[in-house]
């Protein structure tokens, strides 16, 4: 195990100094780059980068798979006094769009399928465009700049553009700062190493998916990124690149639940981790029989702070519907409508990890982002979850329900989760989600969507054991498959929207 690392925030593209030489950092697609290998590449895509758009400052966005540039990009634009907007590959050109145009994008580097997909307008006339493979062969003719950064870790890094569940993506300013000490607090908590592998299955457009990177390197550690198919696809990568760590969402985790995993795949894993929705206890069972020997990590996040809360692994078996506590260099405070600490109430994260707003949207941010308590020991800016959240006696967080999904039926406040909860705890259903539809007489009616089973007269009878009159479903729809959005996550406002 490596030594705790150094707190102290530097600009981003000094992760890249982090590692040994010759260990593995990076392992693509026929070829494993080396930590000095990583250096070099990184260096030259910034000196190229540097030469595209040689204003500090500004915006350069990537579009692509995951690959060299995917992966190089947050360091090498960084090195290059540049803000990464990363686009998730699954998008479409209408959403591409609007990133670039509320970006301001300068320069666009996409691969080849991507940039025949845009129509005309698409692009601003201000944003250059070149094709993946073309960047990556003209930065090996380049200077490369080789100079790390002097960057004020104050200076913005990234902007991460958030689906959210309703309106356009709003992009979220994340500073030097808060992702390097987005990094070393994951890699603290989780205990990562230089001897860890990463398989990196999320998209590094999502903030879970490029801490993938960020934590692995500040470790000094090797990541193996990987675009997938199937559930196969995953245990296939374990097993032939020994994975040691690996991070999902919920809907992945069910799925690989359900398969055969060899014993290769099994026995290097160290630890797994969870963030994007929480685990159902049946699935916290079967992650801990399936590997008995790995920790598991319950984690709860905000892209506007990174990473909230995590579940000492040591727990989990004993709390396993909780989200733990505050992260290293967070505070977490629960505040009620009054804006005093409490039990149960609102989750506000404090400390450096809270971002610096929303792009070119004061109104937005407005409503984000406010003072922190007065209970906060950091003071400053905090982050207003809009996630309600119980503390228990002991201290530890779970979750209650977001305030815009939070059901209001013949006044009453409904918790989705916790019809939810009851629905996959039976063997009457495998996922469930919960939405209240708008009604004359009730406000809200709700409608349960299912996967699994079939069973509707059996998963009624149950329901009324279990759950009061007022928390019956007007409406059960079955479906063969939940539909999931660009990151992975069960796509609820397309539910809603097929519901009303």
């Amino acid at each position: 195990m490596s030594a705790a690392p150094d707190p102290t925030p530097f600009p981003l593209d000094h992760l890249a100094v982090r590692g040994e030489d010759e260990r593995q950092a990076l392992v693509l697609r026929g070829e494993t780059l080396s930590w000095k290998d990583l250096r070099s590449r990184v260096a030259l895509l910034a000196g190229w980068l540097a030469a595209q758009v040689p204003q500090k400052g500004a915006r350069v966005a990537s579009w692509a798979a995951k690959g060299e540039l995917t992966c190089l990009m947050p360091l090498a634009a960084a090195q290059a006094g540049l803000v990464h907007v990363p686009v998730n590959p699954l998008l479409k050109h209408a959403q591409v769009k609007h990133i670039l145009e509320d970006s301001g994008a300068s320069l666009l580097v996409a691969n080849s399928a991507r940039i025949a997909s845009l129509e005309e307008g698409d692009v601003p006339s201000v944003c250059a465009i070149v094709e993946e493979k073309e960047a990556l062969a003209a930065a090996r003719e380049v200077t490369p700049l080789d100079d790390l950064s002097q960057a004020d870790p104050d200076e913005l890094a990234a902007i991460l553009y958030t689906s959210g569940s309703t309106g356009r993506p709003k992009g979220v300013m994340l500073s030097h700062a808060n992702m390097w000490l987005g990094a070393v607090s994951v890699a603290r908590y989780l205990g990562l190493a230089s001897d860890d592998v990463t398989l990196a299955v999320l998209p590094l457009s999502f903030d879970y998916g490029q801490n993938q990177l960020l934590s692995t390197w500040h470790a000094g550690g090797s990541v193996v990124p990987l675009d997938y198919l199937t559930p196969r696809d995953v245990i296939k990568a374990c097993q032939r690149h020994a994975i040691t760590t690996l991070a999902a969402v919920p809907p992945l985790w069910l799925q690989l639940a359900g398969q055969d995993w060899p014993p290769e795949a099994v026995a290097p894993m160290r630890r797994l981790t969870n963030s994007g929705g929480a685990l159902t206890e049946e699935l916290v069972r079967d992650l801990r029989r399936l590997f008995p020997d790995a920790r598991l990590f319950p984690m709860y996040g905000l892209t506007e702070a990174f990473r909230s809360t995590y579940l000492d692994p040591a727990l989990v078996d004993a709390h396993p519907t909780s989200m733990g506590r505050a992260i290293p260099f967070a505070e977490i405070l629960v505040v009620d409508e009054h804006g005093e600490v409490a039990s149960e109430g609102e989750l506000v994260h404090c400390g450096p990890l809270v971002a610096q707003g929303y792009w070119q949207d004061p109104e937005r941010t407005a409503q984000r982002f406010k003072p922190a308590p007065v209970a906060s020991h950091y003071g400053g800016m905090a982050v207003w979850s809009g996630d309600t959240v119980r503390r228990a006696e002991d201290g530890l967080l779970y979750f209650v329900g977001r305030d815009d999904a939070m059901i209001k039926s013949a006044g009453n406040r409904i918790s989705p989760q916790e019809i939810e909860d009851v629905v996959i705890a039976s063997e009457f259903a495998d996922e469930a989600v919960a939405l209240g539809v708008p009604d004359e007489q009730l406000g809200h009616a709700i409608h349960l969507v299912v996967r699994g089973g079939g069973d509707e007269e059996g998963l009624r009878a149950m329901l009324k054991r279990e759950l009061p009159n007022f928390m019956q479903p007007a409406v059960i729809r079955w479906v063969d498959a939940m539909p999931l959005n660009p990151n992975g996550k069960i796509d609820r406002a397309r539910l809603l929207r097929e519901a009303t």
